[in-house]
């Protein structure tokens, strides 16, 4: 259900705003948003898995916070990133 090693070094490569950036939003989001993808397709299979489901809500809670932030902290960066991320329709 985590992410692997080489798949979070990916993110952090194609998002992180500049060498050794791990902490902006941009970044934090991206691989929210990637462990988001991976908790959902597993409930496909295992749907009564209520413990996971709790962690799963915490995850867009804390995702939901951080593009607030963004959002109010720089317009520009926000929407470049729901629109690289395919966030909104």
């Amino acid at each position: 259900m985590s992410i692997t090693a080489e798949r979070k070094e990916a993110l952090i490569k194609e998002h992180a705003r500049a060498e050794g950036d791990t902490g902006s939003p941009e970044v934090q989001v991206a691989i929210l948003s990637e462990r988001i993808v991976n908790l959902t397709e597993h409930f496909k299979g295992h749907h009564k898995d209520n413990h996971s489901r709790r962690g799963l809500l915490m995850l867009v809670n804390k995702r939901r916070s951080l593009l607030d932030y963004l959002k109010k902290k720089d317009q520009g960066r926000y929407e470049a990133l729901i629109a690289k991320l395919g966030l909104r329709k």
